[in-house]
């Protein structure tokens, strides 16, 4: 009864009569993917390759990397921010003159308000009667150490 965990190997290539053992596969044959190869150790095989890439195609105008998205929309932004920035900067020089005269026209009204103020601060106390002050205080203490009460009249 055979082993059945007995480890086999595969037949040789060459039988000792010196015939092959698997006939050669003619070369159209051969499919995508497989190559004959030799291996270290003299003997030819068949066997998987990876294929290999075709070299990169350089484009004419040189660099081989394609432009990243937000570069490209950058480019296409900038020429619409620096025409709005233009534009505002044309209708700052024609509000020039017009936003130095409301600020002239507020500084003014700044001053009116503040002299305004001023002057009735004034004839508030130009028209205030003159009292003199007369506050009396009562004190009074008992004892040497006794608490003090007082009262204070402002008439």
């Amino acid at each position: 009864m055979p082993d059945p965990y007995r480890i086999t190997t595969a037949p040789a290539p060459y039988e000792a009569t010196g015939h092959l053992a698997y006939p050669p596969l003619p070369v159209s044959e051969i499919p995508p993917g497989v190559e004959v190869v030799t291996l270290p150790g003299g003997a030819r095989t068949l066997a998987y390759t990876q294929p290999t890439a075709p070299p990169p195609v350089v484009p004419v105008g040189g660099g081989g990397q394609p432009i990243p998205v937000w570069a490209k929309t950058v480019a296409l932004l900038a020429p619409t921010i620096g025409f709005g920035v233009a534009a505002a900067g044309v209708g700052i020089s024609y509000a020039a003159p017009g936003v130095i005269a409301v600020s002239h026209a507020l500084w003014a009204a700044v001053a009116f308000i503040a002299a305004g103020g001023i002057a009735a601060c004034s004839v508030v106390r130009a028209l205030r009667r003159r009292v003199p002050a007369h506050i009396t205080q009562n004190i009074t203490a008992n004892g040497l150490f006794g608490r003090a009460n007082g009262t204070i009249n402002n008439p």
